[in-house]
């Protein structure tokens, strides 16, 4: 039971998701100047990019404890 449900909140997470804005106000000044916002956009991208790496990592070092914590409860 608890399974099913965390699966559907977690595929609810991936499916509904919110456009950020990752620009600090300086960044956003300067760049909102520039014509095509090309530059504005991927300096955006790389900010949300740095930003998710450190999550991602720390969820894959959680998924290892937690693998680890329960395989050897088992046995």
């Amino acid at each position: 039971m608890f399974k099913t449900k965390s699966y559907i909140i977690l595929f609810l997470l991936f499916i509904i998701s919110i456009p950020v804005d990752a620009q600090c106000a300086m960044c956003r000044a300067v760049l909102e100047n520039e014509e095509g916002q090309g530059a504005a956009e991927g300096i955006n991208n790389g900010i949300v990019y740095l930003m998710a790496i450190p999550y991602i990592l720390i969820a894959g070092i959680g998924v290892i404890i937690y693998k680890k914590f329960f395989s050897q409860k088992k046995q």
